[in-house]
């Protein structure tokens, strides 16, 4: 399988699509084009990687809809939005739905280029954090009803003793079960035990700082 990331352009404008594809092509990205949205969610793969190169206005379903559509999906490309009919509010709509970034046709090569290697960026973030969540979960699934009730007690920063008096069980039983929930997580120490449990805290937000604003 290839995991080299895709740049999906989906724009139903011919000669827009195929000058994009040529563009990312110049530069040795894999490219797939797209004349409609429908016509990208039918090929839709959540377990590709690469991000989505999107128009706003198009025939039947809309870049917008689609991004909306795409939100519900537990991993999807992230999305650079590209439109010719751009306006302040419609950015920021799709800025606060997700994407990347916001670009105004005719827009200048490099910055599509810059948009699409930051949304590569994105997509490598989600992917390794959904790994890292996936993985934990693994584990926690190996943990006893009452490993984990020890699990929760620790991660709340509690003592042994203090562990021990609220579930009405020896000290030694606690610091035995807790022996097993470090062993079966794989940590080595309360730090590293404590940085795994917080892991899937992290999330992938896009960077917005260099969106470029319809003028």
């Amino acid at each position: 399988m290839n995991t080299d990331p895709t740049v999906f352009i989906v724009d139903d404008d011919d000669e827009v699509r195929a000058a994009i594809g040529l563009l990312m092509e110049s530069v040795g990205l894999e490219v797939r084009t797209y004349d409609s949205a429908q016509a990208f969610l039918d090929d839709f793969d959540p377990e590709r990687p690469g991000c989505l190169v999107l128009d706003v206005r198009m025939r039947g379903m809309s870049g917008i809809e689609l991004q909306s559509h795409l939100a519900t999906a537990p991993i999807h490309p992230p999305i650079v939005i590209i439109t010719g009919h751009g306006d302040v509010p419609m950015a920021v709509r799709a800025v606060q739905a997700g994407a990347v970034d916001f670009l105004e046709k005719p827009f200048n090569d490099q910055a599509l280029l810059d948009a699409v290697h930051r949304a590569f960026s994105v997509d490598a973030r989600r992917r390794g954090i959904a790994m890292r969540r996936a993985e934990v979960n693994q584990r926690l699934e190996r943990l006893t009803p009452r490993e984990r009730e020890i699990l929760e007690q620790i991660v709340a920063g509690k003592r042994n003793k203090v562990i021990a008096a609220d579930l009405n069980i020896s000290q030694s039983t606690v610091e035995a079960h807790r022996a097993k929930v470090m062993d079966k997580l794989g940590a080595r120490s309360l730090s590293e035990l404590m940085r795994l449990m917080l892991s899937d805290q992290a999330t992938a937000e896009e960077p917005q700082e260099n969106l470029q604003m319809p003028g």
